[in-house]
C-alpha cells in the first residue's frame, strides 16, 4: 500500500526489447538470473485488457438476487483520513452447518466516536441454494459479539471437533468464535476469545493457519499493520498533490510486530512469536500457509507494505516448532529489481503444472504483481520473479490491488487468476479511485489478459478489497464474492460456456479431524498430472473454498490420485470420477460422493 511519493525513491523500471532481467544481487544474497522472453511491459503503461472484442461473459451478477446486502463502511466520512480506512475486508467462505452449501461470513468495517475506534457487526448470511442466501446473523448468535473495526475472517477447525470456527482480525483485537450445537437446533457460534488466550492488542490485518508442529491442531499465523491510533501516531499533514489533505503514507508508520500462536490442543492458545524468533520489520496485510518444497508440511509466506515480505520454512521434525525465514535468500521478499513492493494479497498454485506451488502477490501502483515460479530443489528452496515472461506483465502498473486467487474458471484444465483492485488514498493524483477488476486466463503457463468491455461486474471500476473463490451453487463452476469500500458485495456466478468439459472436486479430511493445510493432491488423467493444495488464509483477508478443484478439459476419467497428508501418509485414492465432489478421509483409500445438490 505504499504511497505514490514513495516512487520517488524507486528506481524505473527500464524497458529494453529482449533484455536480461536480473534479480539483483543484494548485501550478499544471490537471487536467479532469467532471460525475458518478450519484452516488458512498463509499470505506467496503460492495461490492455479491453484492446478485444469480449466474448461469452464468465460471470453473472448475482448480488441482487442472492439478498446478500452487506456494505463494508470504513468510517471516511468522519474526516479522520485516518489509515486504517485504506484497507477495508475480507470474504470468508464456511460450510457453517454441515450441509454441503458454502456459506458466506462478512466483516463490516468500523466507525469512530471520537477517538474511540468502534466496529460495524459483521454478518453471516446461509446459503439455501440456488444462489439464495439468508441472513442468520441473529440466530447463530453473532448479533451478541461486540466485534471490533474487523478486516479479515478466517474459517478453520481449531479444536478437531469437525466444525469450522471464525477467527475475525481487526483494530487491537482478535475475536475467535467457536462453531458449537445450538440448542434450538442447528449451530451457534459463541466467543471464546477471552479463554482461548488470543490476548491481542494489536491491528491485525490477515490471518492464516495450519498444523506447524505436526500434531493435528493448527496454529495461527497473525498479520499486523502499523502503530496508527488517535493518541499514538496520527499524522495529519500528508498530501500528494501538495495542498489537498490524504491518507498518509506507510512510510510515517513503524511496522508492528506479526504473532504466531501455538495451539496446546486444549482451545488455548500460546504465543510463540519470541521464541521463534520472528522478524518485527514487516507492515503485514497478506498471510498464506501452504506447503511450498513437497514435504507436505505448511510453510508460512506473508504480504507486507513497502517492506521485504517473508516466507518461513517448516523447518521441524514432527512434534517440533521450528521456522527459518529465509524470502530474500529464496527470491520471494523483493521483486526483479530488488526493491520490496507494496504487497497485499497472495495466493498459490501449481500454474504451470511443474508440482510445486508457485507464489503470486498484489502490489501497488507503479509496481507490477509478483508471480514468483517454484523452481526449488529438494536441497533448496528459490523462486524466480516470472511477472513479465508468463505474460503477467501486459496488465501494466497502473493497478492499487488487494484481493486474487487461482481459480480454473473454464474447466480446460490450467489455474487462471482474478485480481480486484482499488486506490488505498482518497485523491489519487493520476488515477482514478475505483479499478476494474482483472481476469487472466491460464494458456499452458501463460497468462493473458481477458477483455471485459461487456461483460457484468468485470467490466466497471470499483474500490474493492476482499476476493474469495468457490463453488457457491455445487455445479462444478467455481464463483467469486468480492468485498469493497463503502460500496454493496458482490456476488458473481461463474456461467462461462464449458461444454464438453469435466471437473472432479475433492475435500480433505485429516485423521480425528487433523488439520490438512499442507496436504497435496496429485491427480493424473490423459492429459497429465496436476497437483492442487491444501492452503490455509491466502488472498486478502479472506477464506476460500476448502475443497480443491480440478478442472478436467476434455478427459472422462481419472486415471490415479494421490494423496500426501500432513502426517506423512502417502495415500492413493480409489473410484474417483469427474463431475462430481468427493470426500477423502485419510486412512480410508475410498471416497464417498458429496450429497448436496445445487
Amino acid at each position: 500500500m505504499s504511497g505514490p511519493s514513495d516512487s520517488h525513491f524507486r528506481r524505473p523500471r527500464v524497458i529494453i526489447a529482449g533484455m536480461i532481467t536480473v534479480n539483483v544481487f543484494i548485501m550478499g544474497v544471490l537471487v536467479a538470473v532469467s532471460a525475458c522472453s518478450a519484452p516488458p511491459a512498463s509499470t505506467t503503461a496503460p492495461s490492455r485488457v479491453e484492446e478485444e472484442v469480449p466474448g461469452p461473459p464468465p460471470f453473472a451478477d448475482m448480488t441482487a438476487h442472492s439478498d446478500i446486502n452487506l456494505t463494508y463502511r470504513n468510517g471516511e466520512e468522519a474526516g479522520n483520513f485516518a489509515i486504517i480506512e485504506s484497507l477495508g475486508g475480507g470474504v470468508t467462505l464456511i460450510d457453517f452447518d454441515g450441509d454441503g452449501l458454502l456459506d458466506v461470513f462478512l466483516p463490516a468495517g468500523g466507525y469512530y466516536e471520537g477517538k474511540k475506534v468502534l466496529g460495524h457487526p459483521c454478518k453471516l448470511y446461509r446459503n439455501l441454494g440456488g444462489f439464495k442466501f439468508t441472513d442468520v446473523t441473529a440466530s447463530v448468535g453473532l448479533d451478541k459479539v461486540t466485534f471490533q473495526y474487523s478486516h479479515g475472517g478466517a474459517a478453520f477447525d481449531y479444536d478437531r471437533d469437525g466444525w469450522p470456527d471464525l477467527l475475525v482480525t481487526g483494530y487491537n483485537r482478535l475475536v475467535l468464535l467457536r462453531n458449537e450445537p445450538n440448542p434450538a437446533g442447528g449451530r451457534k457460534f459463541v466467543d471464546v476469545t477471552p479463554k482461548s488466550g488470543l490476548n491481542d492488542a494489536l491491528w491485525s490485518t490477515s490471518a492464516a493457519w495450519g498444523d506447524l508442529d505436526g500434531d493435528g491442531y493448527p496454529e495461527i499465523y497473525v498479520c499486523h499493520y502499523g502503530n496508527w491510533g488517535f493518541d499514538t501516531n496520527h499524522p495529519t499533514d500528508c498530501t500528494y498533490d501538495g495542498k489537498t489533505r490524504d491518507v498518509c503514507q506507510p512510510a510515517k508508520f513503524k511496522p508492528l510486530p506479526h504473532t504466531l500462536y501455538q495451539n496446546n490442543r486444549d482451545g488455548t492458545f500460546t504465543d510463540v512469536t519470541q521464541k521463534m524468533k520472528l522478524r518485527k520489520d514487516g507492515k503485514g496485510i497478506g498471510a498464506l500457509l501452504v506447503d511450498v518444497n513437497n514435504d507436505a508440511r505448511p510453510d508460512i509466506y506473508a504480504a507486507n507494505d513497502t517492506d521485504d515480505n517473508f516466507l518461513y520454512m517448516n523447518s521441524g521434525k514432527p512434534g517440533e516448532l521450528a521456522l527459518e525465514e529465509v524470502g530474500l535468500f529464496a527470491g520471494v521478499a523483493r521483486d526483479d529489481r530488488g526493491i520490496a513492493n507494496g504487497s497485499m494479497g497472495l495466493a498459490g498454485s501449481d500454474y504451470d503444472r511443474t508440482g510445486r506451488a508457485a507464489l503470486f502477490v498484489t502490489n501497488y501502483e507503479n509496481e507490477l504483481p509478483a508471480l514468483y515460479k517454484n523452481q526449488s530443489t529438494d536441497r533448496q528452496v528459490r523462486f524466480l520473479h516470472n511477472t513479465v515472461p508468463s505474460g503477467i506483465g501486459a496488465i501494466g502498473g497502473n493497478y492499487v490491488s488487494w484481493g486474487t486467487g487461482f481459480f480454473d474458471f473454464d474447466l480446460d484444465g490450467w489455474e487462471d487468476i482474478m485480481i480486484v483492485s482499488g486506490h488505498a488514498i482518497r485523491f489519487p493524483t493520476k488515477i482514478d479511485r475505483r479499478q476494474k477488476p482483472i481476469l487472466l486466463s491460464n494458456q499452458r503457463g501463460k497468462f493473458k489478459p481477458l477483455a471485459a468491455g461487456g461483460w457484468p461486474y468485470l467490466r466497471d471500476p470499483h474500490n474493492a478489497r476482499g476476493l474469495a473463490l468457490g463453488d457457491l451453487d455445487n455445479d462444478g463452476k467455481i464463483d467469486a464474492v468480492v468485498s469493497h469500500l463503502n460500496e454493496p458485495i458482490a456476488v458473481l456466478q461463474n456461467v462461462t460456456p464449458t461444454e464438453g468439459r469435466h471437473w472432479v472436486g475433492i475435500k480433505l479430511i485429516g485423521a480425528k479431524n487433523a488439520d490438512i493445510v499442507g496436504a497435496r493432491i496429485v491427480i493424473e488423467t490423459t492429459g497429465g498430472k496436476q497437483t492442487k493444495f491444501a492452503q490455509g488464509g491466502g488472498s486478502y483477508g479472506t477464506t476460500n473454498d476448502p475443497r480443491l478443484h480440478f478442472g478436467l478439459g476434455a478427459d472422462t476419467k481419472i486415471n490415479k490420485a494421490t494423496v500426501y497428508w500432513p502426517s506423512g501418509k502417502v495415500e492413493e485414492i480409489v473410484g474417483l470420477e469427474p463431475d462430481a465432489y468427493w470426500t477423502a478421509t485419510e486412512g480410508e483409500p475410498k471416497p464417498k460422493k458429496a450429497g448436496a445438490k445445487p
